[in-house]
Formats: structure tokens, sequence, C-alpha cells
């Protein structure tokens, strides 16, 4: 018997050091604590944005209503090379969320069960269009340039590399070559990789000390790294002297006539935004930013991006993924369309040519490779005729 004691004593001694030891490494490293990271790291992609911290975005004061419609979808679509009813289409993609709006009507709007119009949906990369809406009002307001240095609002962090080179342009663009690829691989082991820690991080400030050595020259080529937008929500945090979320709250989430609040995630409460990731919000909400697209850049008669900064979104100046066009945080996968796009299959897709704003909220799995097929549908979607 004392035997068995003296096992199941060195056990719990052991589970315990274990226990202290990863809370210790996860601090030290600026990780929630373990239980928290765990959580993260298994929950689906809409149960997230309450497993981090946030800055609250209000309602607008004075909601815009979407006049409605009706509209039927088509009985079947073209998905991976085959022909699926639409209904198996939503539940193939996890869809959570389903509306489209042309000419300024909303014609659909589908929910999976436990979901609403209220839901709060996370945005993950569809974050970055919303980041870059803020930049180009900062830029009319005459407080920054492309042309600016990173470093310049940051000389604590200058480096003497190529890392000073880093400007507002290359980082729009995903040309500013900071070493922090998104590339990571699934699952437990994806956590030690920088791009992952960037996620989880409880100290954007921390990391980006941390995380300043350079791929490959500013402006020499182009790669998709979600880097490149935290750095922008750091200047806009800096020059805008107020939270990323009150600054977006004032500058856009206000004048779109939002209808739900909104929320941001954080690095920790009162500390700064996620802008590459975590922006949460409900469908109805995102697609009132879309429309901004085809009303250039009014809602209503509120401007919220200049016709200047319109043009910078919508014109690609790379080429990246899939061979879509890519320029200041918008993807253009078709001729004459734009796209705000995130992990786990996050769309807002615009169709000006038909004046059409699709958005689609899911919970694809880790490693699904869904988004081109699926931004085929929501080009093919766009362009029925009614």
């Amino acid at each position: 018997m004392r035997r068995i004691i003296r096992i199941l004593r060195n056990i719990l001694i052991s589970v315990l050091i274990l226990a202290l030891s990863l809370f210790f490494f996860t601090k030290a490293v600026r990780y929630p604590n373990p239980i928290a990271t765990i959580k993260l790291g298994l929950a689906p992609a809409s149960k997230t944005p309450t497993l981090m911290p946030w800055h609250t975005i209000s309602a607008s004061s004075k909601p815009i209503e979407l006049p409605r419609g009706n509209e039927e979808m088509p009985r079947e679509v073209l998905y991976q090379g085959a022909g699926i009813g639409f209904d198996e289409f939503l539940d193939a993609t996890k869809t959570n969320a389903f509306l489209v709006i042309r000419n300024g009507v909303l014609t659909y709007e589908w929910y999976r069960e436990g979901f609403s119009a209220s839901s709060q949906l996370p945005s993950y990369s569809v974050a970055k269009t919303m980041t870059s809406i803020m930049i180009g009002r900062l830029i009319d307001e005459g407080k920054i340039s492309e042309s600016d240095r990173f470093v310049e609002f940051f000389p604590d962090l200058a480096n003497q590399s190529s890392f000073d080179q880093v400007t507002v342009k290359t980082l729009l663009d995903m040309q500013s070559g900071v070493g922090v690829s998104d590339d990571y691989p699934t699952g437990p082991q994806g956590w030690g990789v920088a791009i992952a820690q960037m996620y989880a991080t409880t100290d954007i400030d921390w990391f980006m000390k941390n995380n300043r050595k350079m791929s490959f020259d500013p402006g020499s080529r182009s790669e998709y790294r979600s880097v490149d937008t935290a750095m922008l929500g750091m200047i806009i945090k800096k020059v805008a002297g107020v939270r990323v979320a009150d600054y977006f709250q004032q500058e856009v989430w206000e004048k779109v006539g939002s209808e739900f609040p909104a929320t941001w995630n954080v690095d920790r409460v009162g500390g700064t935004e996620k802008t590459f990731c975590c922006f949460n919000a409900s469908a109805r909400d995102y697609a009132r930013v879309g429309l901004l697209f085809l009303n250039g850049g009014y809602s209503g008669s509120t401007k919220v991006i200049s016709r200047l900064w319109l043009t910078r979104m919508t014109t690609p100046v790379t080429t990246l993924d899939h061979d879509w066009g890519y320029g200041a945080q918008v993807w253009h996968p078709f001729t004459g369309t734009s796209m705000a796009l995130g992990l786990y299959g996050q769309f807002i897709f615009i169709d000006p040519s038909t004046r059409t704003v699709i958005v689609k909220l899911s919970d694809n799995p880790p490693g699904s490779d869904t988004e081109e097929p699926t931004a085929k549908v929501l080009y093919t979607i766009s362009q029925l005729k009614r």
C-alpha cells in the first residue's frame, strides 16, 4: 500500500512540475496559459472570438436598413469539378452564414442552426481589408504616406538590416520580406512556429521585437504574410493615438450604418488589436462593408473610403496564391472583382459588374483547401441574371 501511495505521489509531483513548466514557458514566450492555448488550438473557427481578449466596437448610432428581396439560389453548383446541390455545397464547406446583396437589396440570407443575423462570426484575414480601409483614412488625413518606413514610427525596432527599409506600401502589398511565414503545419506541431505565436501572443510589441529577421529585401518580391498587416495595425494605433477598435468604430463602423456590435481580438485588454486576423462581426455588417466597394466608397451620403483609396484597393499590383491578383490587402480572383478572404472559409465577394456582394462565413477544418473552388462558386452566383 505504501508503495502505491509513493508511486501516486511521484506521479502527482511530476504532473505538477510539468504543469508549472508549461505555465512558465507559455508566459515567457507571451502565450496564453496552457489551458487557454489548448482551447484556442482545438476550437472551430466560429468559437474563437471569445477565446482571446477583445475590444468592443459598438453598433452604429444610426443603423442603415438593408432593403429585402427574394432570390432562389441555383439548385446545383459546380464545386471541385462536380455538380452538387447548393445545400450540399453549404454543408461541404461548413458554412455558418451565407447572404447575397444585389443592387443594395438583401435577396438571400441563410444561417446554419445555432447561428442568426446577430451572431458575431470571425473574419480571420478578412480583417486585413478592414485594416486597409483605416490605413486609407490616415493617408487621406495626411498623417501617413505609403513611402513612410515602419521604423520611422518605431525607431526602437530599427536593426540596421533591410527591415529598416520596410514601408507602408510594401506592407500593404505583401512585399515587406519580414521573415514570419504564413506556412505552418496543422495540429500541435504548428503551434511552435512564428505565425501561430503571433496569432496567440499576449504581446504584439514583444513578438515584433523578436521577429525582425528578413526573408527577402522589401519590394523585391511578393509573398502573403500576415505579419505585414500586424505591422500596419501597430502604425494605426501609434498614429491615430487611440485603440484600433476605437478608430475603426469612429471612422468605419459608425459610418457604414452597422446593425450590430463587433469585436476585435487583442493581445491583452487595453493592448493591441490583432489586425491581421481577429475582427468579429455579423454577416449583414460584413456585407455593409462590401457595399462600400460598389458605391464609390460611400454609405448613403457618408464617405467612408475616398475615391483615390478605393481605386488603390480595387487595383491589383501583384499576384499571389491561386494566381489571384492582390493589392492593398484585397484579393482580385477574377477580372473586375474584389474579395476579402479569411482562413477556414470567410469571404466578402464583390462583383461590380452585377452590383453583387456575397458574404460566406464558415468553419472549414484546418488544412482544407477550398478557397479557389469556393470563389468560383461565388463568382458564378454573382453572375446570375435576375
